[in-house]
């Protein structure tokens, strides 16, 4: 639409004359300001034909030069506009979602997702995680704890960025005091959560409907977990009616609060520290085989140029994950890399089958729950990939 640029905002104009097709733009896609503009400065957004796009942060030293934020010529960045949108994002939990009826540890806000580019929110109990990507966002912090605290009177605020993104935001995020580690609830199950305290949160709650569905899937199953983690699958299979579960993660720490998770949820998982790939040679060479497997390892990259790297990384997990599973066994495999698309990791499973000389069989390929909604212009968004397999 045809607006006058608003005379308080800088002016940042596009190199085409198109409607750009997603709210990042790239440095390349745009003309540089002849006056410096602070990281995360809020401007208007012109097309090259002088037309009205919207309104965004800007930031001249990150490769996402400009983050739109509306589209709306009526609608100031400001304050308001924050506890706004941070609204929509609980009416959507709360009111539609009804998360509270099954948790207490939820995603509050998805960056994109929630019309909120550069912010996470995570709630685990009387705790708020807010982990900052943008320099725009944490110019707005005071504003975002406020309207936080709105929703969640009383709450312990807990905020960083981590340092590549200070770093390529070009801001300084001091993060706050690691808050007391707090018991989140699941699905009826309890779980320890510490935030900032050195294993991300100890738990992640975008894999809850995954970790429900697994329990449902291995009942009465064998069951082995791959980069356990805080042991969240085990744990979930266990009380589902598991016939018994054994976790593998490297991290000795996050294996203590596996350990105790399970402890208070009155179920006997066994924990093992190490490498997946050295254990399960061992497994293999002992001819051991578990007919209920989730393989959930850590993101692999965040380099557009290592995208194949990690893909064979998964293939070589995958395929020697094949070798404990009997035919008909079942086999949840995840990727929480965002750069890895789930056609190209069906491909890996495909030719991972195709290495075995076994049927892999799609059940379903799920994602994050749906406190983590994706903007259909960010496929981005959808980073978790979980599939459900049968193996044969």
């Amino acid at each position: 639409m045809n607006s006058p640029a608003s005379p308080s905002l800088p002016v940042i104009r596009l190199k085409s004359d198109r409607t750009p097709g997603h709210p990042w733009v790239w440095s390349a896609q745009v003309h540089k300001p002849a006056e410096r503009l602070p990281p995360g400065s809020v401007v208007e957004v012109l097309d090259a034909k002088d037309r009205f796009v919207g309104r965004a942060f800007w930031n001249g030293h990150a490769r996402i030069a400009l983050r739109l934020l509306t589209a709306d010529a009526d609608e100031a960045i400001d304050a308001g506009w924050i506890a706004a949108r941070i609204a929509r994002a609980v009416q959507l939990r709360r009111d539609w979602l009804a998360l509270d009826q099954a948790t207490d540890a939820w995603r509050v806000v998805h960056s994109e997702g929630d019309g909120l580019s550069g912010l996470i929110v995570d709630r685990y109990a009387d705790i708020l995680v807010i982990e900052y990507f943008a320099a725009g966002m944490w110019k707005f912090r005071e504003a975002i704890h406020a309207a936080l605290l709105q929703h969640f009177p009383g709450a312990r605020l807990y905020w960083f960025a981590e340092s590549h993104v200070q770093k390529q935001e070009s801001f300084d995020c001091r993060a706050a005091e690691a808050p007391a580690p707090v018991e989140v609830h699941e699905h009826g199950l309890r779980f320890h959560a510490a935030p900032g305290l050195g294993h991300k949160t100890g738990f992640f709650a975008d894999q809850r409907d995954n970790r429900a569905r697994f329990a449902e899937l291995a009942r009465g199953r064998r069951v082995l977990d791959l980069c356990c983690n805080a042991g969240g699958f085990a744990v979930h299979a266990l009380a589902g009616g598991a016939s018994e579960a054994t976790g593998v993660d490297m991290d000795a720490g996050i294996l203590e609060v596996a350990r105790a998770n399970a402890v208070a949820n009155g179920v006997d998982a066994k924990f093992e520290q190490a490498d997946i790939f050295d254990w399960l040679r061992a497994a293999v060479a002992r001819g051991e085989q578990y007919d209920a497997v989730v393989l959930d390892p850590a993101k692999l990259t965040r380099d557009r140029n290592r995208v194949v790297d990690a893909l064979k990384k998964y293939f070589a997990m995958n395929r020697l994950a094949l070798d404990v599973i009997p035919p008909g066994g079942l086999l949840l495999t995840c990727s929480c890399t965002g750069l890895v698309s789930e056609a190209d990791f069906l491909e890996m499973l495909r030719r991972v089958a195709l290495n075995a000389g076994r049927e892999i069989q799609v059940l379903e390929a799920r994602g994050a729950g749906p406190d983590h909604p994706v903007r259909s212009d960010v496929p981005e968004g959808r980073y978790l990939k979980a599939v459900f397999c049968r193996v044969w």
